[in-house]
């Protein structure tokens, strides 16, 4: 990982689409502060199309596209994407989500994390969502750490589920997909875009960024990805001094000068 200055004005001048997670990679403590949401809004007023790509709830992420300066949002791990045809609001849904019947899957899945992990608890916007579940090991208290939080994915896993790591929650389901993969395919067969490598710039801060940071060159992580250095097989391009939203306002400070 170097250091986000060495992101050079050439890539820059290529980067039409700002991708982000959400949860202590535009927060900080939990909140969206003024410089991050500042940076966002400076973002969509000089032409960038901002996409965040989060493991978040459809509810959450209906609220998002209507009251953020965004162009889209991928939510609960790639499920499904929200975006703006025009005016409009539409739904791209991922073609290998599970049908409606898996959630009794599901749930035999979240009672085996709560049986397996004293402490862990369903996150608390479970509510909100539609096709995963959250198993909440550090949003609220007790805070579990990422030993109980890789104990939680390994249970998700043995019962036949996808499963990804963040830095609050493990999110399971089933389906063949993932952040980077319903990235893909919403550039594709919607945005009509071919050579999103260039065109993208992707940040994030933790495991289940990973694959995300694998696939596109110009990917960046704030600096609490530290803790998870020494788990992840693919690490980003850059790295920013700062943590959470501060770390992403840096970013984008660099970017805007580029210019």
């Amino acid at each position: 990982m170097k250091p986000i200055k060495y992101l050079d004005k050439s890539s820059i001048d290529k980067i039409k689409y700002i991708l982000c997670d959400i949860d202590d990679t535009i927060t900080t403590g939990g909140k969206l502060t003024s410089e991050a949401y500042c940076a966002l809004w400076t973002l969509h007023r000089k032409g960038y199309s901002v996409i965040p790509v989060t493991g978040r709830p459809a509810g959450w992420c209906d609220l998002i596209i209507r009251q953020w300066p965004v162009r889209a949002v991928v939510g609960e791990n790639g499920a499904f994407v929200y975006y703006y045809e025009g005016s409009r609001i539409k739904t791209f849904t991922h073609p290998s989500v599970a049908a409606p019947e898996t959630r009794e899957r599901l749930n035999a899945v979240k009672e085996a994390c709560l049986k397996g992990v004293p402490g862990c608890r369903v996150a608390r916007d479970q509510f909100a969502r539609i096709y995963d579940l959250a198993i909440d090991f550090n949003e609220d208290t007790p805070y579990l750490g990422l030993e109980a939080a890789e104990t939680i994915k390994n249970i998700c896993v043995s019962m036949g589920a996808e499963a990804k790591v963040s830095s609050i929650h493990v999110n399971a389901w089933f389906g063949d997909y993932d952040k980077v993969k319903m990235t893909q395919l919403f550039f594709t067969e919607i945005l009509k875009e071919t050579n999103i490598k260039e065109s993208c710039i992707f940040f994030g801060d933790s495991p289940n960024d990973e694959p995300m940071f694998e696939y596109f060159p110009n990917s960046c992580a704030v600096a609490n990805i530290l803790p998870f250095k020494e788990s992840l097989q693919h690490l980003p391009a850059y790295v920013t001094t700062q943590e959470g939203a501060e770390g992403f306002a840096e970013a984008v400070e660099h970017i805007l000068a580029a210019d």
